[in-house]
């Protein structure tokens, strides 16, 4: 059985799907191809359960598993000799559906339950079910007969990736335990203010690190620059999979909902999740393996503008900012503390 599963973007919804890739495989011993962004297909290329991967758009990586083209109609026609006998769409989206009517196969597509959440953002009426994502994901497939495993998520660190950096960083930095604080994620609306973030930092006993892409590393040389000790700026230091590795090593994990909190998830981390315009119950949650939840969440509840939005905005369209600014700092501490 050959499966094509599509999942376009980004990070963290990627690392989403890897339950329903693992049980395709083990279960009916499928060989699982994965198209997406090539901005993201170092992850599912890293992955063992995936055999093969496609990714639409321009990118430099030489990985032999992946196979890449700027254009969906010369990819469409890669796709086409695969021959696959079903695609699981967990996308849902208008270039998912071409794909679908040029493949011609059998598709099983994922319910994204857009109105429910468009009820919850604009009347505050919760119609969405008591179900994490990643249990969702796995109804897409349970016409095949697979079930989820209670495993939790999946994600790999390239074979050949080269730790001496982390290594090195780690070794002659904090070579002891560590607070990973994530300040990354898409839209501001999501991520703590600056303040906030000093607040907390200056109060944790142990070393830390601050984890995050290019566009972070001036809030965190901002953040150093205020505090002077025991905290090291390594947004936009490291690469994607170096940055997972620091979070691996990491004690406890301080994350905004974002990527990196559900590759922390995937790593079985403790977490101190902070939540601001999203809310959990979109179910994107840390996930973690049955009988297991280091998660400690961290909202603002009973504000009537939130959520707003089921993505994050630029700005607050309030221009309060509740959600963050109203966050107890000493709630988070504790979180840490316990």
């Amino acid at each position: 059985m050959k499966i094509l599963v599509i999942r376009l973007s980004s990070i963290g919804d990627i690392v989403l799907t890897s339950p329903v890739v693992r049980c395709l495989v083990a279960q009916k011993g499928a060989a699982v191809h994965y198209l997406t962004k090539s901005a993201f297909s170092s992850i599912p290329a890293a992955n063992p359960w995936v055999q093969k991967v496609f990714a639409l758009g321009n990118s430099m990586q030489t990985n032999e598993k992946v196979v890449i083209s700027e254009n969906l109609s010369a990819l469409l026609q890669l796709l086409r000799a695969e021959r696959y006998d079903y695609i699981i769409d967990l996308h849902h989206n208008l270039r998912s559906l071409r794909v679908k009517l040029a493949l011609r196969v059998p598709a099983f597509s994922f319910d994204k339950l857009n109105f429910k959440k468009w009820v919850l953002v604009n009347f505050g009426k919760n119609m969405l079910p008591n179900r994490h994502i990643v249990h969702r994901y796995m109804d897409t497939v349970s016409a095949l007969g697979v079930q989820y495993d209670g495993k939790g998520l999946d994600f790999h660190l390239p074979a050949a990736l080269d730790e001496s950096k982390i290594n090195a960083f780690t070794n002659s930095w904090c070579n002891q335990s560590f607070v990973a604080f994530v300040l990354g994620a898409t839209h501001a609306t999501k991520r703590l203010p600056i303040s906030k973030v000093i607040e907390i930092c200056k109060d944790i006993s142990i070393p830390i690190v601050l984890i995050g892409g290019p566009d972070e590393k001036t809030t965190g040389d901002i953040i150093v620059h205020a505090l002077r000790t025991q905290i090291y700026n390594a947004c936009g230091q490291f690469s994607l999979f170096e940055s997972a590795l620091l979070v691996q090593r990491a004690q406890v994990v301080i994350t905004h909902d974002t990527g990196m909190m559900h590759i922390a998830a995937a790593f079985r981390k403790q977490i101190v999740s902070i939540w601001g315009s999203t809310v959990p119950a979109f179910g994107m949650y840390p996930f973690y393996p049955d009988g297991m939840d280091l998660n400690s969440t961290v909202e603002v509840v009973g504000l009537s503008c939130r959520p707003c939005s089921k993505i994050g905005f630029a700005a607050c369209p309030k221009g309060h900012f509740a959600c963050m600014n109203l966050v107890e700092t000493s709630q988070v501490l504790s979180k840490i503390d316990q």
